[in-house]
Order: C-alpha cells, then sequence, then structure tokens
C-alpha cells in the first residue's frame, strides 16, 4: 500500500564540466562524503584491505579512463574540490563496482523493461526498472545541463553507476550480471557518463560495444522506438534485440554462450523467477503497457522478499532492498521516480 511521497533532493547544475562537479560535490556532499567511508569499510570488510591499498588498485585504472574520457576527469575534480576529498578518492567511487566484484554476494538485483510500439497503450516507449542493493546506500538525483545543449536526469547510485535520461531522448536501463572470469579496462563508472552523453542511441551502442566488458547488462531505448541491449564477458559482448517490441532483464545472462560462466544461479538465483513474473506481467497487459502499469508491475511482491519489489530478509545475513524505482518515457521528456519500494513509495514526475 502507497503510504506517502518520499523525494530525493533534487540538484541542478550547469556549465563547464569541472562546474557541473563542483555543484555535483556541493549538492550530494554527505552522499559523497559516506560513500568514501563505505568503500573503505567494506574493503576491510570483504578483503582486509586498508585505505591506501584501496586507492592503489583503484588507480590502475586511472591512466585509460583519462584518455577515454577527460570531460569526466574534469567532472570530479569538481567533486574534489567541493567535498574536500582528493581526486584519487572521488575516482575510486567510480571503481566501486570493479572493487567489490569478487565478493559477488552483494552484487545489485535489479529487475528491468524497456518496451514500445504494440507493446504500449499509446505506441511510446517506455523504460522501467528498480534499484536493489544494501539498505541505506546513497542514491542522488541530479539535473545536468551539459554546455552543449544536452540536459539529464541521473540517479546517481553511489557516485558509481549512473541511471540516466537525456533531452536526446534517450533512456538507459542496468542489471549487475558477472562471470567466473573478470579482466576489467574501464570501470562501469567511467564509460556510462560517455554513454549516456550520446546524441543518438546508435553513437551511444558504439561506445558500449567497445567500452562493455565483463559486468553489467544495458538495454537503451529513445524516443523513436529504437532499443537494444548489450550483455559482455571480460573478453566478448553481445548485442540484444526487442522480441514483441519488449526487451526484459535481470541478473543473469541470456546469452547461450556465456552460461556456462554465469555466477548468478550460485549468487543470484531469484534473478530467473524475476525474469519470470517480468515477462507474464507485461505478457498480461501487452499492447496496454504505460507509465501507472508499469508502476503496478514494479511493486509487484510474488515471493516476496526475493521479489522484484525487494525487501529485506531478516533471516539472511546480508540482503538487498529496493532503493529507488523509475520509469522513463522519453517521448514526454520525462523520468518518475520512487524514492525507496514503490509499493510504499509515491512516483514523482520531472520533466525537461
Amino acid at each position: 500500500m502507497i503510504q506517502h511521497l518520499k523525494e530525493f533532493k533534487l540538484v541542478e547544475c550547469r556549465g563547464t564540466a569541472y562546474e557541473i562537479g563542483r555543484q555535483w560535490g556541493e549538492g550530494c556532499q554527505e552522499s559523497i562524503l559516506k560513500i568514501s567511508e563505505n568503500i573503505y569499510k567494506s574493503m576491510e570488510y570483504l578483503y582486509q584491505a586498508g585505505k591506501q591499498e584501496v586507492l592503489a588498485q583503484a588507480l590502475k585504472f586511472f591512466p585509460v579512463v583519462e584518455e577515454f574520457d577527460p570531460y569526466l576527469v574534469e567532472i570530479m575534480r569538481g567533486q574534489a574540490d567541493a567535498t574536500g576529498l582528493s581526486m584519487e578518492e572521488i575516482f575510486t567511487q567510480k571503481c566501486f563496482n570493479e572493487l567489490i566484484f569478487n565478493y559477488k554476494d552483494i552484487s545489485g538485483r535489479c529487475t528491468s523493461l524497456a518496451a514500445t510500439g504494440k507493446a504500449t497503450e499509446a505506441g511510446n516507449t517506455i523504460l522501467g526498472q528498480n534499484i536493489d542493493f544494501l539498505p541505506d546506500t546513497p542514491i542522488d538525483l541530479l539535473k545536468i545541463h551539459h554546455a552543449d545543449g544536452l540536459v539529464q536526469f541521473i540517479l546517481s547510485f553511489s557516485n558509481s553507476s549512473e541511471f540516466a535520461c537525456s533531452s536526446a531522448g534517450i533512456g538507459m536501463c542496468a542489471n549487475a550480471t558477472i562471470s567466473q572470469e573478470c579482466s576489467f579496462n574501464i570501470p562501469v563508472g567511467c564509460y556510462l557518463p560517455r554513454v549516456m552523453r550520446a546524441k543518438s542511441i546508435r553513437e551511444a551502442r558504439d561506445v558500449l560495444q567497445k567500452a562493455a566488458r565483463g559486468l553489467g547488462y544495458y538495454h537503451l531505448a529513445d524516443l523513436n522506438g529504437e532499443m537494444f541491449g548489450i550483455e559482455s564477458v571480460h573478453n566478448d559482448f553481445e548485442l540484444l534485440f526487442p522480441e514483441r517490441d519488449m526487451l526484459l532483464h535481470s541478473n543473469h545472462y541470456l546469452t547461450e554462450r556465456f552460461r556456462e560462466a554465469d555466477t548468478a544461479l550460485q549468487f543470484q538465483p531469484d534473478s530467473f523467477h524475476r525474469l519470470e513474473r517480468i515477462r507474464a506481467l507485461t505478457d498480461r497487459y501487452y499492447g496496454r503497457l504505460n507509465p501507472e502499469i508499469v508502476m503496478a508491475i514494479l511493486a509487484d511482491h510474488d515471493r516476496n522478499p526475493y521479489s522484484i519489489c525487494r525487501h529485506v530478509d531478516p533471516a539472511a545475513p546480508i540482503s538487498s532492498t529496493t532503493l529507488a524505482s523509475f520509469i522513463m518515457v522519453p517521448a514526454e521528456g520525462a523520468i518518475y521516480i520512487a524514492a525507496g519500494n514503490p509499493c510504499q513509495q509515491q512516483y514523482k514526475r520531472y520533466a525537461f
């Protein structure tokens, strides 16, 4: 039952990359400081790694990131100056996913969908997802005005991953997928920003094909109904395309040749049921999907607490919950966001 409207604080940024980063750091200072504290505590607990060792591991990625996206490096410099953290500490946050990937039992358990054309009520593109992770993990909401005219709404997860929609009419969902063998080139938190600054979905796809390797599934869709997904392992990737105008995903690989190395059955076994469940619900409402119906799908509790709308399992030593839920409608230039479990929180609409 919906109880009340809880909102994320909207932080608005504009100007050069450095100015955007500085405003981001000022507006989200409390979260960013907490993220560093969480990383050091997690790495000490999981790997008995001290702060200097953690920073050294992250900085191995820096030269390739500096070459890949100098714009993002300037944003990070702004965040560092605004928060009082070092550039090295901010960059380490961008590497959070790669630093903890070996401890697969705490990886995010998200469920996502994209639909368009005959699947939706008005033929418009709709994307929807629940973001699931450990309770109290910081999520910040930003509206960023880039100097080239592009505007974005970004749900920043722990300053390490971004769920974004842009004024170019593109939206993105992401799910954790992890194979047994991982080797990284560019951290997830450092290639997704460049992907979502693309002015077309094909440009975004080109960036993903070159950069996405081994950690995470993504699907992108635009206001014209073009959509694709991408799965990857450490040395390969596969593009996925819609069936019946829909893309559905959770936390296991759908690509046949990636399944042997998939860790989902061991660490995220509920992923298989969540995908079956979201497929059954989208089939039930096929041709009628709209934001309100997608809200109801994302609030589904079949097999609670390991449901699409996820809740903490009190019997588990480490358990995820839904931290935020979003629905994007690129043709409206709008994103609907629930700040927590969608069964408890109302969605608020934000628009360009």
